[in-house]
């Protein structure tokens, strides 16, 4: 008669398996989408907490604003329709009084604009490309958009390219 041995499984192999089945858990659990919200700070007369120090949207104000169209090209995306709030509706809820807006990402970029861009060029946040939200994987919740095919002189510069800023969480006026 034959004596097959019993033996234990490892740890590692306890933990191996374990591992491959959170794994698993976290590719079919949906991902967590970045809300649609901005703040804004610096040089501001209107402003929403307690401190008086920042104005902020939540999802359902920045979806209530007048939605504007931007039908561009960018460096990264081919020709699209970009959708959201003008900056320059954005500058005169907050009651902006400086000369420069400093955007800031969730990715830790910051670039600063001239205030005087949201006219002249008609900028928006976008918050929607070709009718689709944006997600922090795809330049969102929002993507500074400029008419850049209608200016091509200025804006396809490498200058004017760092100005379409994308995954914008906030806005300090300065």
């Amino acid at each position: 008669m034959s004596m097959t041995a019993y033996r234990k499984p490892s740890i590692r192999a306890w933990a191996g398996a374990c591992c491959v089945a959170f794994a698993a858990a976290l590719a079919a659990a949906p991902a967590q989408a970045t809300p649609l919200a901005l703040d804004v700070t610096g040089q501001i007369t209107q402003t929403t907490d307690a401190a008086h120090s920042v104005y902020h949207f939540s999802e359902a104000q920045l979806l209530s604003l007048p939605a504007h169209s931007i039908s561009t090209a960018t460096a990264w995306t081919k020709k699209s329709d970009f959708v959201g709030p003008s900056l320059a509706d954005i500058l005169k809820i907050v009651g902006a009084r400086g000369q420069v807006v400093e955007l800031h990402s969730f990715d830790d970029y910051t670039y600063a604009i001239p205030a005087s861009d949201a006219d002249r060029y008609g900028v928006i946040l976008a918050y929607s490309m070709n009718g689709k939200r944006l997600q922090v994987s795809d330049f969102g919740p929002m993507f500074l958009i400029y008419p850049r095919d209608q200016y091509p002189d200025e804006l396809s510069t490498a200058g004017a390219t760092a100005k379409f800023v994308w995954q914008i969480k906030s806005l300090v006026i300065k």
